[in-house]
């Protein structure tokens, strides 16, 4: 198996999420006692946080670029980033790790097409929901999907759950009633579906649960990155993610 880096932390409470997957999913395709060969690096969330809200991606980029060739010099061939919003700088996460980067929008984008939806909201947080650049460019380019994202006052209120609950590990009715009626919202406006764009939002929503069809993201990324720990590596094109 190809040994894969997690740079997690972004929550912690959705990084504990990527581990468990990761593991059940080689466990499930293996099986005995296989799990998954990991090298993991969880940042403190504070100061990632900060510069987030203070618009400081250069130095969350050199921040989580150095911990990435860390991983890589602990001997990971790829890496996976354990949250969308900081698939803003995944370029240069990516440039100064060394290491080829399992993107969250594609594993999201094939889920999309495979379900044959052409059109989508997305949930996640403020910066992924308003900054195109996050994810939402890339599912158009790359999958052809189209996004809406919530009405200004449904952004706030899940902008401030995901930071104020879900990555402090609180997980309540309140919360969840206030999400399926932005997911409500959203089909009135033609969304076929509804990705859950923040690696959290799994923790409230199960997608298994709900008729109307929600792409958990973090499930979508994790069950990627198995695919790609279980084929076989090509020292001739070490980064072929496909």
């Amino acid at each position: 198996m190809r040994t894969l880096g997690l740079l997690g932390g972004m929550s912690w409470e959705s990084t504990a999420v990527y581990y468990r997957l990761l593991n059940q999913g080689v466990a499930r395709r293996c099986g005995g006692l296989h799990s998954a060969p990991l090298r993991i690096a969880s940042v403190d969330f504070a100061p990632v946080a900060q510069w987030q809200s203070q618009g400081q991606w250069a130095a969350a980029a050199q921040h989580l670029g150095a911990l990435g060739a860390g991983l890589w010099q602990a001997g990971a061939q790829g890496l996976v980033l354990a949250t969308n919003t900081m698939h803003k700088v995944a370029d240069d996460i990516e440039a100064r790790a060394g290491l080829p980067l399992l993107h969250i929008a594609d594993a999201t984008g094939a889920a999309i097409r495979a379900a044959g939806l052409r059109c989508v909201g997305l949930l996640g947080t403020r910066f992924t929901m308003e900054d195109p650049s996050i994810v939402i460019d890339r599912l158009r380019e790359r999958s052809g999907v189209e996004v809406l994202v919530p009405a200004a006052a449904d952004r706030a209120r899940v902008h401030a759950t995901i930071y104020d609950e879900l990555c402090r590990g609180v997980v309540g009715e309140p919360a969840r009633a206030a999400f399926l009626g932005v997911i409500d919202r959203l089909a009135a406006r033609g969304a076929q579906g509804v990705i859950l764009g923040c690696t959290e939002i799994m923790l409230l929503l199960d997608p298994a649960q709900h008729a109307f069809p929600l792409f958990d993201s973090t499930t979508l990324h994790a069950r990627a990155a198995v695919d790609w720990m279980l084929q076989d590596n090509d020292p001739a094109n070490p980064r072929d993610l496909s």
